[in-house]
C-alpha cells in the first residue's frame, strides 16, 4: 500500500485538490428535470459558484464565513431539507419576507409581480405534450420567464401567505406547476445553500437525439 501511494502521490494530490475545489470553490450541475423550464432545460450543465454566499469546510455544510448575500431572483443549488437531494431552483423570498401565491401570481410583502409577454407552447409531460403558457414575471426590478401548465391538477397555485423564518429562504421552480419546491419541501436553511448558478456551460438535447445546443453554451443565468 505504501508503495502504491508513493508511486501515485501526484495523482492522489491532484484528486484531493480537485475534490476540495469542487466542494468549496466551484462546481457544475447537470439539469435532470423540467422544473426550471423554460430557463433551464434537461441536458443543460450549469456552472455553480460555491463562493457566492459562503466559504464552507470542504465536504461539509459547516460555514467558515459569509462571502455574499443571497438575493431574490438568484438561481441557486441547494440540498433538500427533507432528504438531502441536490436541487436547483430560483430564490424568490428572503428571511422575513411575506410570500403568497394567488392563482399563480407571486406576491412578496404585499407587492404583486407584473406579468406580460404571454407565449403559448406545447410542453412535454412524460410521453405526451400539453399546452403551456410562458410569461415574463417582473418583480423588484428583475425579470424572468416562468411557465404555467393549466392542465396539471395542483393545489400549489395558491399558497400562503407565510413569513420566511430567520436564516431561511423560499425557492420556486420557474416551471411553476411542475416543480417540487418550497411549497412541498419547506424553506431552505442557509447552511444547505450550495452556490449560485452563474451560466450554462454546455447543453445537449437529451430528450431527443442528444444533439449539442450550441446557442446555449455560455448563456448567463443572471438577470
Amino acid at each position: 500500500m505504501k508503495k502504491l501511494i508513493r508511486d501515485n502521490k501526484g495523482l492522489i494530490a491532484f484528486l484531493l485538490l480537485f475534490g476540495v475545489f469542487r466542494t468549496a470553490v466551484a462546481d457544475w450541475n447537470p439539469i435532470p428535470s423540467s422544473s426550471m423550464r423554460p430557463n433551464l432545460l434537461e441536458g443543460d450543465v450549469v456552472f455553480v459558484n460555491r463562493l457566492a454566499f459562503d466559504l464552507k469546510m470542504p465536504l461539509t455544510d459547516t460555514i467558515v464565513t459569509h462571502t455574499g448575500e443571497p438575493q431574490r431572483g438568484d438561481v441557486v443549488t441547494f440540498s433538500s431539507p427533507t432528504d438531502g437531494t441536490r436541487l436547483i431552483k430560483r430564490l424568490v423570498a428572503l428571511p422575513g419576507d411575506v410570500v403568497e401565491l394567488r392563482n399563480e401570481m407571486l406576491i412578496i410583502n404585499g407587492k404583486q409581480a407584473q406579468y406580460d409577454a404571454v407565449q403559448q407552447v406545447m410542453e412535454p409531460i412524460g410521453q405526451v405534450e400539453v399546452p403551456a403558457l410562458r410569461i415574463s414575471e417582473h418583480l423588484d426590478g428583475r425579470q424572468r420567464r416562468v411557465q404555467f401548465i393549466p392542465k396539471i391538477d395542483t393545489q400549489a397555485r395558491n399558497f400562503g401567505p407565510v413569513t420566511v423564518p430567520p436564516g431561511q429562504y423560499m425557492m420556486l421552480g420557474d416551471n411553476r406547476d411542475n416543480s417540487h419546491d418550497s411549497r412541498y419541501i419547506g424553506f431552505v436553511p442557509r447552511n444547505l445553500l450550495i452556490g449560485r448558478a452563474e451560466r450554462v456551460l454546455v447543453s445537449a438535447d437529451t430528450l431527443t437525439n442528444w444533439a449539442p445546443r450550441f446557442h446555449r453554451f455560455g448563456m448567463s443565468l443572471r438577470d
